[in-house]
Order: C-alpha cells, then sequence, then structure tokens
C-alpha cells in the first residue's frame, strides 16, 4: 500500500486524477477554502477500502473519497480529502483494518514535512529553492542519438565542457556509453576508458562538478576516484548490486531514474495502468531502497526518466503532472532535451529541436524541477536565470 500526495495548490490536478478514475468533479471540492489533505492511496484492500469510505462519508462536510479498480485483485486505489486533523483522527478511531492506511499515509507526510531543501554534490551544496541548476551532457560515445561522434576523443570533450561550463553549466554529465533506445552495451573497459580520463581532467584542469552516467559499480568507482560526485544512474541501482553499496560507502551522490524495460527494448509498445501513478511508486520504492543502504536524502535526486520507455503521450502527462513527485521530497531532475517525442510533436529533427527544449525545460522549472539536464547550456542557463528573476522579485 502507498499513499501518494497530491499538490494541494491546483485543483485542476485533482480534478485530472478524479476525470482518470472515471468521476465528475464534487462540487464540495470546488468550495472548498480550507483543503490540507488530498492524496492518493494505491492497493488498498477492498475490506479496508469500504470501511475508510464509510468513514469518511460519517465525518460529513470537507471529507470526500472516491475509488476505483486496484493494479491487482482484491485491491482498490483511493482519492480522498480531508482536513490535516485527519491523520489525528484515524489515530483515536483506533480501528485495526485502517492501521495499513494510517502507516501509509504517515509515511508520505513524512517525506513531503522532511522535504531536501539542499543538495550535496561533494562538498558543495546546491540550494534548491534558491533557483533550477543546469546539467550540461557531455557524451564521449559514438553512437549517442544526438551528439554521438562529436566528443569522442578527449581533447573535443574538454573543449565542449569548457564551453558549457563557460556558459553557466553547473554540472557536467559525462557518459561513456549511450542509452539510447535500442542501443547495444558496450564493455565496461571500453566505458571506462571513455569516460574516466576525461572526468579526471575536467576536475583538475577545471575544478568542475562533475557526474558520471553510469549503471555499473566498477565504472562510477573509477569515476569517483577521478573526482566525480555524483553518479546518474538510469537504472536507479537495479542492473549493479554493487552500485548502492559502493554510493553509500563512497558518501556520492546519486540521480535514481525511472525507466520501463531496458535501452535495447524500451521503446517497443510501452505500456502503463497509470503513468504517474507507475513512476512514483517506483521512484518511491527505489528511493526507499536507496536509504535503506544508507544514502543520505541530501544525496538523492529523482528523475521521472522522459523518453525511457515512455510513448509522446506518457511524456507529456509526466511533464503535465510534474508537480505530483515533489510530494516525494527530493530534488527532482528533468531530462528532456532533444528527445524524440520533441521531434515527433513539433516535426524536428534531431538537431533541430532547441524551442521544444526550451519550451519543456520551462514547464518543468515552473513545476518544481531542481535540475535540467540539456545539451544547449548556453540558452538554458539564460532561460532559467530569467525565470529565476522573476520568482525571486520583490512583490
Amino acid at each position: 500500500m502507498l499513499a501518494r500526495l497530491l499538490p494541494q495548490s491546483d485543483d485542476a490536478l485533482i480534478v485530472h486524477e478524479l476525470a482518470r478514475m472515471g468521476y465528475q468533479t464534487p462540487e464540495a471540492l470546488l468550495r472548498e477554502r480550507d483543503r490540507r489533505l488530498v492524496w492518493k492511496c494505491l492497493g488498498v484492500p477492498c475490506a479496508t477500502a469500504a470501511v475508510f469510505l464509510d468513514w469518511l462519508q460519517q465525518q460529513g462536510a470537507g471529507y470526500w473519497g472516491y475509488s476505483t479498480a486496484g493494479a491487482e485483485g482484491a485491491t482498490r486505489d483511493l482519492l480522498c480529502s480531508a482536513p490535516a486533523t485527519l491523520l489525528r483522527q484515524l489515530r483515536q478511531e483506533q480501528h485495526t483494518v485502517l492501521q495499513p492506511l494510517v502507516v501509509a499515509l504517515e509515511q508520505a507526510l513524512q517525506l513531503q514535512e522532511h522535504e531536501v531543501a539542499h543538495l550535496v554534490l561533494g562538498e558543495r551544496m546546491f540550494d534548491c529553492r534558491q533557483r533550477p541548476y543546469v546539467m550540461g551532457i557531455l557524451n564521449v560515445t559514438p553512437d549517442s542519438f544526438s551528439d554521438g561522434g562529436l566528443y569522442l576523443q578527449p581533447e573535443q570533450a574538454l573543449k565542449h565542457a569548457e564551453t558549457m561550463l563557460a556558459a553557466g553549466a553547473d554540472i557536467i554529465d559525462v557518459g561513456g556509453q549511450s542509452s539510447r533506445p535500442g542501443a547495444v552495451p558496450v564493455p565496461p573497459e571500453v566505458e571506462h576508458a571513455r569516460a574516466v580520463p576525461v572526468i579526471r581532467e575536467l576536475v583538475q584542469r577545471y575544478g568542475a562538478v562533475v557526474s558520471v552516467d553510469t549503471y555499473r559499480a566498477s565504472v562510477a568507482a573509477a569515476a569517483l576516484d577521478a573526482g566525480a560526485v555524483l553518479v546518474n544512474d538510469i537504472s536507479a541501482l537495479r542492473f549493479d548490486a554493487q552500485m548502492a553499496p559502493l554510493i553509500a560507502r563512497r558518501g556520492a551522490s546519486v540521480v535514481l531514474m525511472h525507466m520501463q524495460g531496458i535501452p535495447q527494448t524500451m521503446q517497443q509498445a510501452p505500456v502503463y495502468r497509470h503513468v504517474l501513478d507507475d513512476v512514483y511508486s517506483f521512484l518511491a520504492e527505489r528511493l526507499h531502497c536507496a536509504l535503506q543502504y544508507g544514502i543520505a536524502r541530501q544525496r538523492i535526486v529523482l528523475d521521472p526518466g522522459f523518453g525511457f520507455g515512455k510513448t509522446i503521450q506518457h511524456n507529456l502527462e509526466l511533464l503535465h503532472g510534474l508537480e505530483h513527485f515533489r510530494a516525494l521530497g527530493q530534488p527532482l531532475l528533468v531530462g528532456t532535451s532533444r528527445k524524440s517525442f520533441l521531434g515527433r510533436l513539433l516535426q524536428r529533427k534531431v538537431w533541430n529541436r532547441l524551442e521544444g527544449t526550451l519550451a519543456t525545460v520551462l514547464y518543468a522549472v515552473l513545476r518544481g524541477a531542481s535540475i535540467v539536464r540539456v545539451h544547449d547550456v548556453a540558452p538554458v542557463v539564460q532561460t532559467v536565470r530569467l525565470i529565476a528573476a522573476l520568482e525571486n522579485a520583490p512583490d
């Protein structure tokens, strides 16, 4: 059972959730001015759901709940609203059948209440409330979807990184293996040879904050030895059993990304029951896993994985509902740069998707993204700096 808190500031997101469940918006919701708590609870046993919905109905104004079939048999998914006093009321009820629901709601509230405000990368601290940060993509590969082969030679890579840093990149993300749809994995030693020397030079020559884009613990370890401080793991610690212990032991930071399938197959007809619920549940579980290994919350970033096992519609739904993921209390990374869904929507080739990238970056930042991962650093930096200035302008 998992509780997912909904954003309280936007009724449209709540209306959208109700519509997905097959319900019209209740008039009570539109009249609410003091609503404090709206949440969705997934995988609730049918007996628990029935008792809870009946209890909600007995409470009167300000309380409502709707249900739909859960992902597994004999379960329901609930969407409910109540005053902030709900948790205290439920504890006082001491109704045994409701205790798992109470626990799930408590866990969700704790994540949100202890939201990470400062992301720690090495010895540096990034204030996620101050402004969004820009991660520049540096693919030292021959076959990446957008810039494969352009920066395969170390000096080419370093020159490009220098340009991105001069343009205002906060982090350089170095990848030695392509994760584009259909990409074939290369041997670890090849990935190591491509990425690690470049990382070492970036740190020594420019003092850059460097991330390594890998799911292999051996490559991550060498990159950390070379001065990287962040591991951008598209598998969210799933593909290599040694990755989580390594990151915890070394005090490194990590990006946990959602991906359906593997790069070779992920775009072969991806299917979700409810893309927001499914991705949220995955990220909540991987966050819990990372914490169990001893990785500090201040060192964990979450990424919904745009383009990784998603259709155009899935990507749009995730972007529209990005604010939902803020309930997990972690900094969010968004990587839409030059992605194929932009090309299909705008009828643009991969090298001509800057406008689409800027639009999605702007949309994501306004909905809570802390880091945007992009190819075109200079225009994105200008965009997010202006947004930050507007957001921080005095009334």
